[in-house]
C-alpha cells in the first residue's frame, strides 16, 4: 500500500508540473504574440528572472515560436501536438532551410512570397535573457531584418521595434526611473506616470518623458539620428557622445535631427506620419536620397543591395510603400530614376542606365 501511495503521489506531482509548464508555455506564446496584458507580462518576467532553468525554458519556447509563427499558438494546447510540432521543427533544422534552395531555383517567385510574409507586422519579438555579475538582469527585444515587432513593457508602455533594431530593458518594480537602451528605431506610447519618468537611451543622446507618443530613429550605422514627437512632450538630454548646451524640449509635430558627420542639431516642424507610419506597415517619403532608400529597403525586406555606380546614391525619390514586394518597388524606382537592377546570387545589383 505504501508503494502504491508513493506512486500515486509521484504521478500527481508529475501531472502538476506538466500543468504548470503548459500554463507557462501558453503565457510565453501569448507574450510573443503580443496578446499578454501588462499584469501577465509582469508575472511572466518575474518568473523568467527567478532561475536560469526558467530562462532556458523561455528561450526554448521562443526559439520554436520563431520558426513557425502560425503554428505555435495552435500546437501549444496539448502536449501531444506540441511534441509533434517540436519534432517537425527539428526535422526542418536537420535538413536545412528549404526556402534558400527554392530561391536558387525560382528567385523571383520566392522574392515575392518572402515579401508578403515579411511585410506583415510581427506582433511579438525575440527576447533573450542574461545576467552579469553585480548587474540587474536584462531582457533584450529585437526585430530581425524584414520584420516589425511589438512589445508591451511591464509598465504597459507600448513599443514597436523597426527592422534591424534591438532594445534592452530590465524589470525592477522599485526602480526610480523606467527606461530602455535602444539601438535602431522604435515608436513609443509611454504609459503615463508622473512619479517615475521614462528614459530612452541611445548611443547618441537620451530622451526623457513622463507619458507621450514619439519615434526615435538611432541606428548606430546611420548618419541621421531623429526624434519625432506626436503627442505630449519630450526632453532631449546630453550623453557622453553628444554634449548639448541645454535640454531641448520638443512639442507635438516637432522633430530633432542630429547629423553625425556635420555634428549639427536641427529642430523643425514635420508631418509626423512620414516618420511613424512604418509601424502601421506603411512607408512614406519625400525626396529621399537613393542611398537612404536602399538602406531602408534592406532593413524592411531583409535583402542585400549592391550599388555599382556610387554617383547614383544622390538621386532623390518620393513615394509610398505599403503592400508591394521588393521587386515591385524596384520596378517603380527603375521607371522613375535612370537606374536598372538585376539579381545575382541573391544580391540585388543597381547600376546607372
Amino acid at each position: 500500500m505504501v508503494g502504491k501511495k508513493l506512486f500515486d503521489v509521484s504521478n500527481h506531482m508529475n501531472s502538476r508540473n506538466m500543468d504548470i509548464k503548459k500554463s507557462i508555455k501558453l503565457k510565453i506564446i501569448a507574450y510573443l504574440d503580443g496578446d499578454l496584458g501588462g499584469e501577465g507580462t509582469r508575472e511572466l518576467l518575474e518568473w523568467v528572472e527567478k532561475s536560469g532553468e526558467n530562462a532556458r525554458y523561455y528561450a526554448s519556447v521562443k526559439d520554436l515560436w520563431e520558426v513557425s509563427l502560425t503554428d505555435a499558438s495552435r500546437t501549444a494546447g496539448t502536449e501531444k501536438e506540441w511534441k509533434k510540432f517540436v519534432m517537425q521543427v527539428n526535422r526542418n533544422r536537420q535538413f536545412g532551410n528549404p526556402a534558400q534552395f527554392l530561391f536558387e531555383k525560382k528567385w523571383k517567385r520566392v522574392f515575392r512570397l518572402a515579401a508578403v510574409l515579411l511585410l506583415g507586422i510581427l506582433a511579438g519579438t525575440g527576447i533573450s535573457y542574461y545576467m552579469k555579475k553585480d548587474m540587474p538582469s536584462l531582457l533584450t527585444a529585437s526585430a530581425p531584418l524584414g520584420s516589425v515587432s511589438k512589445i508591451i513593457l511591464p509598465d504597459e508602455t507600448e513599443v514597436f521595434l523597426n527592422a534591424g533594431s534591438e532594445m534592452q530593458y530590465s524589470f525592477d518594480a522599485d526602480a526610480k526611473v523606467r527606461g530602455v537602451f535602444l539601438d535602431g528605431e522604435a515608436w513609443f506610447k509611454v504609459s503615463k506616470d508622473d512619479r517615475i519618468p521614462f528614459l530612452v537611451q541611445t548611443a547618441f543622446y537620451s530622451v526623457k518623458v513622463l507619458g507621450t507618443e514619439f519615434n526615435v530613429k538611432a541606428y548606430r550605422d546611420d548618419n541621421r539620428i531623429e526624434t519625432t514627437l506626436e503627442k505630449g512632450s519630450v526632453h532631449i538630454i546630453s550623453s557622453n557622445t553628444l554634449k548639448l548646451n541645454r535640454v531641448v524640449v520638443l512639442r507635438p509635430g516637432e522633430q530633432l535631427v542630429y547629423n553625425r558627420d556635420k555634428q549639427t542639431i536641427q529642430l523643425g516642424t514635420v508631418n509626423t506620419k512620414l516618420y511613424t507610419s512604418w509601424k502601421d506597415n506603411k512607408l512614406e517619403f519625400i525626396k529621399m536620397e537613393l542611398g537612404d532608400l536602399i538602406t531602408l529597403l534592406e532593413r524592411r525586406y531583409g535583402v542585400s543591395v549592391k550599388v555599382e555606380d556610387k554617383n547614383i546614391l544622390g538621386y532623390h525619390y518620393s513615394g509610398t510603400i505599403k503592400n508591394e514586394s521588393i521587386l515591385e518597388i524596384l520596378d517603380m524606382i527603375q521607371r522613375t530614376l535612370p537606374i536598372r537592377y538585376e539579381i545575382t546570387n541573391q544580391i540585388i545589383k543597381i547600376n546607372k542606365k
